[in-house]
């Protein structure tokens, strides 16, 4: 007999927006490079990472007081309107959410809207607003005009 290992979980979605001073092409790249600093990927310890469709990605976020893996596959990456891919973490309790990042001109500027679904509805799932919240204003920081 099989034991089931994820118990039912009530799931749920967010969507997190945010205009950035950048062209749609521009976020795009910004998204998908470890390099860049507005992105979840950027300062983590472990990384593979080639954005593909179908291609695995793994990383390692680490704080002073954890080490959290996060794993996933790319389901669509359409240059330069939007990025698809699955994400498993402990936060997920091991559900495979779906990331969806579209991006789309505003004037001279991007609207990006993060679309996260089948998150556990429960709080590790609803941190992840705060989490997603915290990466964006990152990434609309790096593209903000600079004051001397």
């Amino acid at each position: 007999m099989i034991q089931r290992v994820i118990p039912d979980v009530k799931t749920m979605e967010m969507t997190v927006r945010r205009t950035i001073p950048a062209s749609p092409g521009e976020v795009y790249d910004a998204w998908l490079d470890p390099k860049h600093p507005g992105n979840p990927w950027h300062d983590s310890d472990t990384r593979i990472f080639e954005p593909r469709v179908d291609a695995l990605y793994y990383f390692v976020h680490v704080t002073e007081t954890w080490r959290r893996p996060h794993f996933g596959r790319f389901l669509v990456l359409d240059r330069p309107n939007m990025v698809q891919q699955t994400l498993m973490s402990l936060s997920s309790l091991g559900l495979e959410s779906v990331l969806t990042v579209s991006l789309a001109p505003h004037g001279a500027d991007t609207l990006l809207t993060l679309h996260h679904a089948n998150l556990p509805d429960e709080e590790t799932g609803r941190l992840h607003e705060q989490g997603w919240g915290h990466y964006l204003g990152l990434l609309v920081a790096c593209f903000e005009p600079k004051h001397h």
